[in-house]
């Protein structure tokens, strides 16, 4: 009776962690294959004005609107439409982003409380006055001088999306957020250059992309949860749309500085993942059934564990005594630790990063503490709640 417990329990642990594993498998050995580039060795971003618009979705945003807007001005040329879309502010965003000559669209719609209904209002206001692509950069962020040409060099190469490299960095020595910031970056970093030099769809992750317009034209921005990132993205690649990655130009922001800040932060987008697996996991399925198999990685991934969870769970399969589950989690742990240090060795001072390793298991046990959050998650509307950051210029 012990063995069948101890199996049924096993094979639960291997059905949780299985997609993670062969996501990070997937990915992170695809770091070590040669980079794949849009452009062409040593050519320039264009920085001529090609109808393209930015798009900056702001909700009270005032104390960084403006940086955003001049970061902007500074990787473009003067005649490039940058379109603040104030949507439902308190505060002064319209006003400083207008001072900070950005195009001001003030959308106020109490109905409308998710950013998704912020980027689909700017996207119909920029294609209905003559935009040919859009591209979406959060208020809270800045951009390299060569974002925006590199944009527009890929989609003169023939790209319809695009992904630019988006990093959070910590403001502070605090050890928990910037171990937050190392599996940030292995999310938004390590997994799109792995997906891109595979051929395979790199994400879209909310901040940094850019559409052509016959692609928003046939797929509208109809996607209002809290990860409207991750769901749109799942219309495209179920579409046949792939988009690519440009890991030379760099959208940043800075990690939220409180601790509660960035517990919301997190609780809220880990529960916007499992709400849209429960909605779309299924639909994906039944293409790769049909044969799709390119949708695979995508479902790894939308179906995937959390990392910190991921890894509780490998712990927990290691302690049961059966031969080939501590085999399956040995194999799966050592899979986790070649994609932390892909993802350390991608950032800065990597061996200061290796250091922080010592404080996962406080992390993971943070995360579990979240877990209520992410539930709450799971089931909540997509209301705009900003996020707290150190907001000094």
């Amino acid at each position: 009776m012990t063995h069948i417990l101890f199996t049924l329990s096993g094979a639960v642990l291997v059905g949780m962690t299985l997609p993670l594993v062969l996501e990070l498998l997937l990915v992170t050995s695809a770091n070590l294959l040669p980079g794949r580039q849009l452009m062409a060795k040593g050519e320039q971003p264009e920085k001529r004005d090609t109808g393209l618009v930015i798009v900056i979705p702001a909700h009270n945003e005032e104390l960084l609107v403006g940086r955003c807007v001049a970061s902007l001005r500074s990787s473009t040329s003067s005649n490039a439409r940058i379109l603040v879309v104030a949507h439902n502010c308190a505060d002064g965003t319209a006003v400083n982003a207008a001072a900070s000559g950005g195009e001001v669209l003030v959308y106020n719609d109490a109905t409308a409380t998710g950013k998704g209904f912020a980027l689909r209002r700017g996207f119909e206001h920029a294609l209905s006055t003559g935009a040919n692509a859009v591209m979406v950069v959060d208020a809270d962020s800045v951009v390299t001088p060569n974002a925006v040409g590199s944009v527009i060099s890929a989609f003169a190469s023939g790209a319809r999306v695009v992904q630019c490299r988006y990093e959070m960095f910590s403001t502070t020595d605090r050890a928990s957020t910037r171990l937050a910031a190392l599996a940030f970056r292995g999310f938004n970093v390590i997994r799109p250059r792995g997906r891109e030099r595979l051929g395979l769809s790199a994400g879209i992750l909310g901040n940094g992309f850019a559409i052509i317009g016959p692609v928003l034209r046939a797929i509208p921005y109809d996607a209002f949860s809290i990860v409207e990132d991750l769901e749109y993205h799942l219309h495209l690649v179920m579409a046949g749309e792939r988009v690519r990655y440009l890991d030379e130009a760099v959208i940043s922001a800075d990690f939220p500085e409180s601790r509660a800040g960035e517990n919301v932060q997190r609780s809220r987008w880990e529960g916007g993942r499992l709400h849209t697996a429960r909605i779309l996991a299924l639909p994906l399925a039944g293409k790769i059934l049909r044969g799709n198999v390119r949708l695979l990685e995508p479902l790894f991934d939308l179906t995937g564990l959390p990392m910190a969870y991921g890894v509780f769970a490998l712990l927990l399969a290691a302690c049961i005594p059966l031969a080939w589950l501590r085999w399956y989690a040995a194999v799966s742990l050592g899979i986790v630790l070649a994609h932390v240090l892909a993802t350390a060795w991608a950032g800065p001072d990597f061996l200061k990063t290796l250091r922080l390793l010592a404080l996962a298991p406080i992390y993971i046990l943070r995360k579990l503490w979240m877990i209520p959050g992410v539930v709450r998650g799971s089931s909540a509307k997509a209301a705009w709640v900003r996020t707290e950051r150190n907001n000094t210029l």
